[in-house]
């Protein structure tokens, strides 16, 4: 990945239990999508200050997140619910797609670092006034 954040960085991250990945935050659409769960889902505009996608991009190149990685945890085992997150990331031209899952209640240490990379996003997104404006979440996931 390039040194400088390139002008047509962008990335998208769905995420929730199982299939059930209603939750996204999209640079590409500029919109933040929420699980409200009984009620749906509902959506707000979502703009990132440049401070902020730098960071987001300096992230992603510690990680190296352009270059193939192992996703897959041990199985042996299966949890319900679990936690899926799929990704979609645009740098220099170049679009990747990947994802990873808990289901078999371990995962790799690259899916460890997406998780605590999505959780970074995710504690930006939920400090801007256009998330905290969206309506609560209502029941829960089983």
């Amino acid at each position: 990945m390039p040194a400088e954040m390139p002008e047509d960085f962008n990335f998208s991250v769905s995420f929730g239990y199982g299939e059930v990945n209603k939750n996204e935050i999209n640079t590409y659409t500029h919109k933040v999508t929420k699980d409200l769960i009984t009620k749906g889902t509902a959506a707000a505009d979502l703009t990132f200050s440049n401070d902020e996608l730098q960071s987001i991009y300096a992230k992603m190149k510690e990680l190296n997140i352009m270059e193939t990685k192992d996703f897959t945890g041990q199985e042996g085992c299966s949890k319900t619910p679990s936690n899926t997150d799929s990704w979609r990331a645009t740098v220099n031209g170049e679009t990747k797609s990947f994802s990873w899952t808990d289901e078999h209640c371990t995962v790799s240490d690259e899916a460890k670092q997406l998780f605590e990379l999505r959780t970074y996003i995710q504690h930006l997104v939920e400090g801007k006034d256009a998330y905290k404006a969206l309506p609560a979440a209502v029941g829960g996931y089983d």
